[in-house]
């Protein structure tokens, strides 16, 4: 694992998923192909819709690809914590863990600020256009 110095959720994002595509392949070494799948997914796509929201057209968009990638790294950590309670393959789940919760409250701090940007934004100009009316 990284050290996490990076506070870019675009490079964290993209590292932690070279550590689920190898974790992936750790997993599948000891023949379990089945929750490791759906971990390499869900591991894979918060990075993905981290970068598709970097070529948003509107903030709407933005708040949408990041709160997808937020769901995604919901469900990865849920799958995460089904390995390590399973105990199907033992493992030290918990650098993955630890990971992946701060991505989650990255991820959460960037919808909530851009939400309440966006709603200033609009109060802003219902106001002006009351005023100019």
């Amino acid at each position: 694992m990284k050290d996490g110095s990076s506070s870019n959720i675009k490079d964290k994002s993209f590292d932690f998923a070279l550590d689920i595509i190898n974790l992936y392949k750790k997993l599948k070494e000891n023949n379990e192909f089945i929750l490791s799948k759906q971990l390499l997914r869900a591991g894979t796509s918060i990075g993905a819709n981290v970068a598709e929201a970097g070529a948003a057209q509107s903030k709407k968009e933005f708040i949408t690809k990041m709160s997808i990638a937020s769901k995604e790294a919901r469900e990865t950590k849920y799958w995460l914590q089904l390995l390590k309670q399973s105990k199907i393959i033992k493992l030290d789940y918990a650098p993955f863990l630890t990971e992946i919760d701060g991505i989650i409250s990255i991820l959460t701090k960037i919808i909530k600020t851009s939400q309440m940007n966006l709603e200033n934004k609009n109060n802003y100009k219902t106001q002006h256009s009351k005023l100019n009316t």
